[in-house]
């Protein structure tokens, strides 16, 4: 079995195959065979597992594992408890209620541990952005981005920095950077 962890550029998309105009995730990983286990749009960036192993890829990527994965997101606005608790509680989207998560404001300094986006986000003097943390165990397609939107405070951001027990920050891990975790126990690590 082989796990790899890798710091996914903004801007890749989740596939080996070429892409006429975007990096692909070919560009970054040289190990044949693996595959990644779930997906980040490709104006998602951040930790990204690629794994040989089905079992393992469907323990990280379906809802029903519960498996959490923690996000931050820089959002438009400064959202207040109101907006936070929709978000804790489960948000509407109209095709489905997301499932309740963890939801907290991220303090300032502590985004200093993320690596500069490339391009940087549009930015606006009359208008705040603020970073919050969302934990949840769902991922459907663009869950976090609609989720923010829903309650009035637009993504303008989204870094994924954990799945289960694996952290980007400590693993660290570069944009483009890959690492081959060691070979354990399936589950290690990943609760």
């Amino acid at each position: 079995m082989r796990l790899l962890a890798l710091n996914k550029p903004f801007g890749t998309i989740c596939q080996f195959s070429p892409h006429e105009t975007r990096a692909s995730l070919a560009d970054w990983v040289k190990v044949p065979g693996v595959y990644p286990a779930g997906r980040l749009d490709s104006d998602s960036e951040g930790l990204l597992l690629l794994t040989d192993d089905g079992a393992l890829q469907a323990r990280i990527a379906e809802p029903r594992h519960k498996l959490v994965k923690r996000y931050w997101a820089q959002v438009e606005g400064a959202p207040d408890e109101t907006a936070l608790t929709a978000l804790a509680s489960g948000v509407d989207l109209g095709d489905y209620v997301t499932r309740p998560c963890h939801v907290q404001l991220i303090e300032p300094s502590a985004t200093e541990a993320l690596w500069p986006r490339n391009p940087p986000i549009r930015y606006r003097a009359a208008i705040p952005t603020t970073w919050i943390e969302l934990s949840i165990t769902e991922g459907k397609n663009r869950q976090v981005r609609r989720m923010t939107a829903a309650v009035g405070f637009p993504t303008l951001r989204l870094v994924r920095v954990g799945i289960g027990a694996l952290d980007i920050f400590s693993l660290g891990l570069a944009p483009g950077a890959s690492l081959e975790l060691p070979a354990r126990a399936p589950w290690d690590g990943l609760r």
